[in-house]
């Protein structure tokens, strides 16, 4: 029986607080319930909003909290090589055509508000009207002004089985669109992979069979779908968890108050604590269940007693961390 990879995929953008914690601890607990390779990948692709401390940061909190990978990191932005390489295969697909648009083009154009796709999901991004998708492989690339490549989305796939939510649908083409798979340029040689397209490769590459990560990103999985096919690859198993967020419904951030765990770290708090609760808050343990237990001995009971059926589909509501307490 063939080995899976599961990845821990820390972006230094920022400080890693509570809810970061939580997903990595999460499918940290997933990979080595079924002996998986896991590897560490460092998403720095976006480089202008990269902080130079916050690699070392993010790994030293992922130690903090007890856990380990397999080799050494795996660092995004020395890869640009394998990223360029797809992109030209896409290119002479015709899956992705230069489009010159800025985002405000894309906002005058949409003629009406954007619905919630089917399945509930709210749009995470606007849809583009398809304005340069005229442009066919073959034709003189823009010159004069920036252009990104944009992929040309299909119809289907337009559902997958989520380790967490199930089934989940939307219509890629009315829901999500057309949508960059590299940041804008003047050259295509300049054209730097954007997100979506940095991470399919990356998986490919590496293997990995199961990604885990926040339902903030469910929406990316269909376009992700889309790059596998393109690229005749098999996607990976996806489990999307629901988010850790403050009592305004939004996503943990400074107003929430100081949840990085480098913060927590700095104040004394034993990494037990916040491995406990992420164990309880995520529906994988019960309460107190973990009380008394050393660190290495929570992660073995963890891992021994992982069930995707028991994560919680809702998000966990906290202010600040010590009203989990």
């Amino acid at each position: 029986m063939t080995r899976g990879v599961c990845r821990l995929a820390p972006s230094p953008t920022g400080a890693q607080h509570l809810g970061n914690a939580r997903t990595f601890l999460i499918a940290y607990w997933s990979a080595r319930s079924q002996d998986a390779r896991l590897i560490l990948r460092i998403e720095d692709i976006d480089s202008p909003r990269v902080k130079p401390w916050a690699t070392q940061q993010a790994i030293t909190d992922l130690r903090w909290l007890g856990m380990d990978w397999d080799g050494e990191p795996i660092i995004q932005t020395e890869r640009s090589s394998l990223y360029d390489e797809a992109r030209q295969k896409l290119l002479d697909d015709n899956r992705i055509y230069p489009c010159t648009c800025t985002r405000r083009d894309i906002e005058a154009a949409a003629s009406a508000p954007h619905e919630s796709p089917a399945s509930g999901w709210a749009p995470d991004a606007p849809v583009y009207p398809g304005t340069c998708s005229t442009w066919q492989n073959g034709e003189p690339l823009p010159t004069g002004k920036p252009f990104c490549f944009r992929y040309r989305m299909n119809a289907h796939p337009n559902k997958f089985t989520d380790l967490v939510h199930g089934e989940v649908t939307c219509d890629p083409l009315t829901d999500i669109g057309d949508f960059p798979i590299t940041r804008k340029a003047e050259h295509a040689e300049d054209c730097l992979a954007a997100y979506q397209l940095a991470v399919v490769i990356d998986d490919i590459d590496a293997g990995v069979t199961e990604v885990v990560r926040g339902d903030d990103l469910i929406l990316s999985t269909f376009r992700q779908l889309q790059l596998y096919e393109s690229l005749g690859q098999t996607p990976p198993a996806y489990a999307h968890v629901p988010l850790v967020t403050g009592t305004d419904g939004r996503r943990l951030a400074k107003r929430h108050g100081d949840t990085r765990l480098s913060h927590f770290r700095d104040q004394g708090m034993p990494p037990e604590t916040i491995v406990q609760w992420a164990a309880e808050s995520s529906g994988l343990m019960a309460t107190k269940s973990l009380d008394g237990l050393t660190m290495h001995q929570m992660h073995r009971q963890m891992i021994e007693q992982f069930d995707w059926d028991r994560i919680q589909r809702l998000p966990t509501i906290v202010e600040s961390f010590n009203e989990t307490e």
